[in-house]
């Protein structure tokens, strides 16, 4: 266990004690000595209009992108172990996996691409079929935050398609057939039987969602940059906390100890959220 126990202190925690640090420096990694500021990139954050729009578009895109993805991949992994051939089966697991595999940076230039307002693939298909006028995607303050979910839930659904899948096969299978000889139907069977048994199953998979969704920022990053380098959309409709703490720390004047400050209230919002969610889902007994 010490190798392992030594590369996560010192590329988990190590950093995390280290950020903390800096937020309390006027931080310049050119300078040969750091000047003392204690909380004041703490509390320069209560008057950063900024900052409060980054905290409101990321806790938005959270529990929004969340929940649709739980909810659909529920429903696509119940689908998919409902079919009959087990080819079928393996073909969907893969299909809705292949994204997952492509880097996200890859991905979000690709999906650049196709919402492109001059000759996007969207506006294209939206144009051929339902006569609509092109739409700017990603310049519309509206527009640009529902693009970037869409995008996110294709990028990442597949993953827990694969998890999801794997433990409903896992259930037993006696419990379905009694309930269905006793005339429940197929909803009845999923939400009284199938969701209550993937207690610990869901537990992991929406506090693994809820943790990697907050840490997002390729997509923002990519998809945003329309408006300028490390820019948050159109009225910063799409910053979110990943994206100003790069900004913050790398572009500009480079305040690294205030990026540190806006990483480090990143980090508390995600601890707290994790372990409201470990409470709240807590299970004494599973499948």
């Amino acid at each position: 266990m010490v190798p392992v126990f030594l590369f996560l202190m010192v590329f988990s925690a190590l950093p995390v004690v280290l950020g903390l640090v800096i937020s309390l420096f006027d931080y310049n990694m050119l300078a040969r000595s750091q000047s003392f500021v204690g909380l004041d990139n703490i509390i320069r954050l209560f008057s950063d209009e900024v900052f409060f729009t980054a905290l409101k578009n990321t806790l938005v895109f959270v529990l929004v992108a969340v929940s649709l993805n739980i909810v659909i991949t529920l429903f696509l992994s119940q689908s998919i172990c409902s079919m009959k051939r087990s080819w079928m089966r393996g073909l969907m697991r893969v299909v809705f996996f292949m994204p997952c595999v492509a880097p996200l940076v890859a991905s979000s230039i690709v999906w650049n691409g196709m919402y492109n307002f001059e000759y996007g693939l969207i506006n294209t298909l939206l144009k051929q079929f339902f006569n609509m006028p092109p739409q700017n995607w990603l310049g519309s303050a509206v527009t640009v935050m529902p693009a970037i979910i869409v995008f996110t839930l294709w990028a990442d659904i597949g993953y827990n398609i694969i998890i999801l899948t794997a433990g409903i096969d896992g259930l037993p299978s006696d419990m379905l057939e009694a309930a269905a000889i006793d005339g429940a139907n197929s909803a009845q069977r999923f939400f009284k039987i199938t969701l209550p048994m993937l207690g610990r199953t869901m537990s992991f998979v929406v506090a693994m969602t809820l943790i990697s969704h907050f840490q997002m920022f390729a997509q923002f990053m990519i998809l945003n940059r329309a408006a300028g380098p490390a820019s948050g959309g159109p009225e910063n409709a799409g910053m979110v906390l990943t994206l100003y703490t790069y900004k913050t720390a790398f572009t500009g004047n480079m305040e690294m100890g205030y990026g540190s400050a806006v990483a480090l209230v990143l980090f508390l919002i995600i601890m707290v959220f994790t372990m409201v969610q470990q409470r709240l889902s807590r299970v004494d007994w599973g499948y």
